[in-house]
C-alpha cells in the first residue's frame, strides 16, 4: 500500500509539473502574440504620426523637387505634394510639377518674393490646411526652408503649436550635376554662390579665395545672369592662383530638364561658353582628370593601395596615411 500511494504521488506530480510547464508556454505565448501587437499597433502610430502628427491643426511641408524630373522626386515628396491643399512656389518650379497639381490650389510668386511665399504658405498652414512650399533642388540648399524657419522664429512659432513644419529633401543640383558628369565630387568639395543680391561679394571673394587654396572641388551655383557677368569672370581669376589652366571644368545646365546642355572644357577656356542661372559650374581639384567623357576627383586610394587591393610597403590598413618626409604617402623604397 505505501509503495502505491508513493508510485501515485510520483505520477501526480509529473502530471502537475507538465500541467505547469504547458500552463508557462502558454503564458509565454500569449505574452509574446501581444507584444507583437503592441510592437505593430505602436508602429502603426509612430508612421500615422511621421505622416500627419497634427492633420487638424495644420501641416507645412518644406519640399525639395530635386532636379524636376518626376522621377527624381522621392516618395515623400510626392505624397506630400498629393497630400497638399495648397502648393506654394517659384513660378519656375511650379511650372516642373505642373501635371502634379492640376486640382491644386496654388500659390506661386516671381523672384524676390521669397518672404512673400513664406509667409503665405505659413499663414495658410496656420489656419488648418496641409501646405507644401517647393523648392527645386533640395529645401535646405539656397531653398526655401531655412526663411521659413526664419519667419517662423520672426512670429514667436514653438514647437507643438500650429503649424507642424516637416522638411522633405530632394537631390540638390550639385549632385544631380554631379551624376551626369561622372564622380566630380569624390573628394572634399563645397559650393559657392556667385549670387551678390543677399551676400557682399568681398564675402564671397574670401569664400572661393579659401575653397581654391584649399584644394576643394568648387560647385558654383547662381554663376551669372544678364546683369551680372564680372562674378564668374573675377572667381576663374582667382583659381587660377592655386591651379593649372588645364584642370577640368563642367558647365551644366538645366540638369535632368528638357533643355538640359553639357558642357566639358577646363579652366583657361570654359568662360568661352554660355554661362547663365540656370547653369551649375562645377571646377576640379588639382587631382581631377577625365576619362572617357568623364570627370573623376579620386578619393585617395592609391596612395594606400596597389590595384590589386594590398597596401603599399610601409601603409597599414584602417590606420592613418603615412607621409613620407616631403609630406607624400609612403611608399618604401623596397617596393
Amino acid at each position: 500500500m505505501k509503495i502505491f500511494c508513493r508510485q501515485k504521488i510520483i505520477q501526480l506530480r509529473k502530471k502537475k509539473k507538465k500541467t505547469c510547464l504547458h500552463q508557462r508556454l502558454v503564458i509565454f505565448f500569449q505574452s509574446a502574440s501581444a507584444g507583437m501587437k503592441d510592437q505593430e499597433k505602436q508602429k502603426e502610430i509612430t508612421e500615422a504620426s511621421m505622416n500627419h502628427p497634427f492633420p487638424s491643426n495644420g501641416l507645412l511641408s518644406l519640399v525639395g523637387i530635386g532636379p524636376g524630373s518626376e522621377k527624381h522626386i522621392s516618395p515623400q515628396a510626392l505624397n506630400a505634394i498629393q497630400g497638399a491643399d495648397l502648393i506654394v512656389g517659384y513660378t519656375t518650379y511650379v511650372k516642373l510639377i505642373k501635371h502634379l497639381i492640376q486640382d491644386k490650389e496654388i500659390i506661386r510668386t516671381g523672384m524676390t518674393e521669397e518672404i512673400g511665399r513664406a509667409r503665405a504658405a505659413i499663414e495658410e498652414a496656420r489656419s488648418g490646411k496641409k501646405v507644401a512650399l517647393i523648392s527645386s533642388g533640395d529645401a535646405g540648399v539656397y531653398g526655401m526652408a531655412g526663411l521659413a524657419l526664419q519667419v517662423l522664429q520672426e512670429i514667436g512659432w514653438k514647437q507643438g503649436e500650429s503649424p507642424y513644419v516637416e522638411i522633405i529633401p530632394g537631390i540638390s543640383a550639385m549632385n544631380a550635376c554631379a551624376s551626369l558628369l561622372g564622380a566630380p565630387l569624390g573628394h572634399d568639395f563645397c559650393c559657392i554662390s556667385l549670387s551678390d543680391l543677399l551676400t557682399p561679394w568681398p564675402s564671397i571673394c574670401k569664400k572661393i579665395q579659401a575653397a581654391a587654396e584649399s584644394d576643394f572641388i568648387i560647385a558654383f551655383y547662381n554663376p551669372a545672369s544678364g546683369r551680372r557677368q564680372k562674378q564668374i569672370v573675377e572667381a576663374q581669376e582667382i583659381i587660377r592662383k592655386y591651379r593649372d589652366g588645364s584642370t577640368p571644368v563642367a558647365l551644366v545646365k538645366s540638369a535632368y530638364r528638357r533643355r538640359q546642355n553639357i558642357v566639358m572644357s577646363d579652366l583657361d577656356h570654359f568662360l568661352d561658353y554660355e554661362i547663365g542661372m540656370l547653369t551649375t559650374v562645377i571646377v576640379g581639384s588639382t587631382n581631377t582628370f577625365l576619362f572617357e567623357g568623364f570627370m573623376i576627383t579620386p578619393r585617395g586610394y592609391s596612395h594606400k593601395y596597389t590595384w590589386d587591393g594590398k597596401p603599399h610597403s610601409g601603409q597599414k590598413p584602417a590606420q592613418s596615411l603615412l607621409l613620407d618626409k616631403k609630406g607624400q604617402a609612403l611608399r618604401e623604397e623596397s617596393e
